[in-house]
């Protein structure tokens, strides 16, 4: 139970913690898609925060965070899907604005905002983009702690 616990913790925020380290330092803005694959992960934290409040159902909230891991995991293979050209996406091209800097009227940061294609992956390695990364450690981690789950019950 505990490993189970802990790995629903760890996954979405290694995986949210890659998310914003690729845009806020690396410049790697997220198109829509992809912002929508960070909020199944950010409820799995939640969930997965109180599995460790004493007297709530732990196994419970340890299986629903390993379902909204997995929940992310799904999207990321849908757009790792769209990247790849095998099927069309569901949405247009989104522009990210961040809060206007200093001086800056709210109109110019939407203007300013670049405009991130849904459909072209911004980073690959070895051919797999952060989308397929998303895809692979998700299902793997929320798989993993449903397996884990099962095995404290034999």
């Amino acid at each position: 139970m505990r490993q189970a616990r802990a790995l629903a913790l760890l996954a979405p925020a290694l995986l949210l913690a890659g998310a914003y380290i690729s845009q806020y330092v690396f410049g790697l803005y997220p198109c829509e898609i992809c912002l929508w694959q960070r909020w199944p992960h950010w409820a799995a934290l939640a969930l997965a925060v109180l599995a460790f409040v004493p007297r709530l159902p732990v196994r419970l909230l340890t299986a629903l965070a390993a379902g909204g891991i997995l929940v992310s995991g799904m999207i990321g293979g849908f757009h790792a899907g769209v990247e790849y050209g095998w099927w069309e996406g569901i949405t247009s091209c989104a522009a990210t604005a961040g809060p206007a800097a200093p001086g800056q009227s709210a109109l110019d940061a939407i203007m300013d905002a670049p405009v991130v294609r849904c459909d072209e992956p911004p980073f690959t390695l070895a051919g797999i983009s952060l989308a397929g990364f998303n895809f692979l450690f998700s299902v793997i981690a929320g798989l993993a702690i449903f397996r884990l789950l099962m095995e404290r019950r034999r």
